[in-house]
């Protein structure tokens, strides 16, 4: 009998990009968050005296052969076991694809997890996580699930603990962003240099961790003239950037860590004693009530001043993404978002709300101007793990 796995999506909290590594690839610290919203996975195998693979799906988008990350990671773990089998893979796409939601590298995890489990046998822990993130930066973390850190470029992945079940809307823009040219984009506006277009060229596999050195099919952005990249962001990138992945990389352990003065039972979170709006890394303003801060672990999160850097060259070159951020927000509503951002290098962003109720004005606002939003909650570990297949 075939294994049906849910294959679930994820967003970045934030994500703060690094210089060039050696290796061509930018360091990245980034905030992983595993959402309810999933394709489904089903895998039938059983060994054999030769490996073969079939893959289907009901999306005529999604590649059927070894170009799928679902289909590699099968023959790379069939090879690393030394194992034979044939092997059926069918994948029910439900989740937009190349929405930035992670669903190609949620595929191939739960692809991996469905091999395993019809023939009884899995690769060593360090092994799978080593295989997971060489068939892409974000697979690893959908072997973890709940909250992440990812690390390197963003297939280092450590688990924290786990923010609270949270509503939470996905809004779904009709724009392809290129992660090479936003990789690119930021580099030319770190540099100081004048840019022209990014191009909208994108890949199944949106690896967030793409090498510096990619210049196929890119372009570059265009000079920047608005609001959002002004002198200010202008001094934030200019300075070095190893200096903003320890920051961020710190205020995310920072949550773990317990102080002396705590009582049995509490958290450890110390209320903040100032009630105002606070600014987030992409400058723009969040809402939370200071009485939260005590109970709320991701409201204590976004007191860090989590944000994602791509929003400085993604929003000037795709001003609708601004606005679709705003509405998700609703700043100035009587449902604001608690924290809102652009996820990785998008199109795809998301809100989180304190309710379903403010989660669903916001579906309105965002669907109102013709943009997809889908109504979910964000997934702990544990919740991750226990609905991981579907019976």
């Amino acid at each position: 009998m075939a294994t049906r796995v849910r294959s679930y999506s994820k967003i970045n909290l934030g994500l703060a990009i690094g210089p060039v590594r050696p290796d061509g690839f930018h360091g990245l610290t980034t905030l992983y968050q595993t959402l309810d919203l999933h394709d489904v996975v089903t895998v039938s195998a059983k060994r054999g005296g030769e490996t073969r693979i079939a893959l289907t799906t009901n999306h005529p988008f999604v590649p059927r052969d070894a170009r799928n990350t679902a289909w590699r990671i099968v023959e790379r773990s069939l090879a690393w076991l030394g194992l034979a089998a044939e092997v059926a893979i069918h994948i029910e796409k439900r989740l937009p694809v190349q929405g930035g939601m992670g669903a190609g590298s949620a595929n191939a995890a739960a692809a991996l997890l469905g091999l395993e489990r019809e023939l009884g046998v899995a690769l060593p822990g360090v092994e799978r996580l080593k295989l997971a993130g060489e068939i892409g930066s974000d697979v690893p973390l959908f072997l973890l699930g709940g909250a992440v850190l990812g690390l390197g470029r963003g297939e280092q992945v450590i688990p924290i603990p786990d923010l609270p079940r949270t509503w939470c809307v996905v809004a779904v823009p009709q724009i392809g962003v290129s992660t090479p040219a936003a990789f690119k984009a930021w580099d030319a506006l770190v540099d100081g240099q004048t840019t022209e277009s990014m191009g909208e060229s994108a890949t199944q596999e949106r690896d967030i961790g793409h090498p510096a050195s990619t210049t196929a099919n890119t372009g570059i952005l265009r000079s920047a003239q608005d609001d959002d990249i002004n002198e200010g962001h202008r001094i934030l990138t200019s300075l070095p950037q190893v200096d903003k992945l320890q920051q961020l990389s710190l205020a995310y352990s920072s949550l773990s860590a317990k102080t002396g003065d705590c009582k049995p039972g509490t958290s450890g979170i110390v209320r903040d004693s100032n009630p105002e709006k606070k600014q987030g890394l992409s400058g723009e303003s969040q809402n939370y009530a200071p009485n939260d801060l005590a109970e709320n672990t991701l409201l204590a999160l976004v007191r860090t001043g989590i944000g994602n850097d791509f929003e400085e060259v993604v929003f000037p070159q795709y001003p609708s993404l601004r606005i679709t951020k705003r509405q998700l927000m609703g700043s100035d509503s009587d449902s604001p978002a608690i924290y809102a951002a652009l996820s990785g290098s998008g199109s795809a962003l998301f809100g989180l709300y304190r309710s379903e109720a403010d989660a669903k004005a916001a579906q309105q606002r965002v669907q109102s101007s013709g943009v997809q939003a889908l109504l979910t909650e964000t997934l702990p570990r544990a919740e991750y793990w226990e609905r991981m297949f579907a019976e």
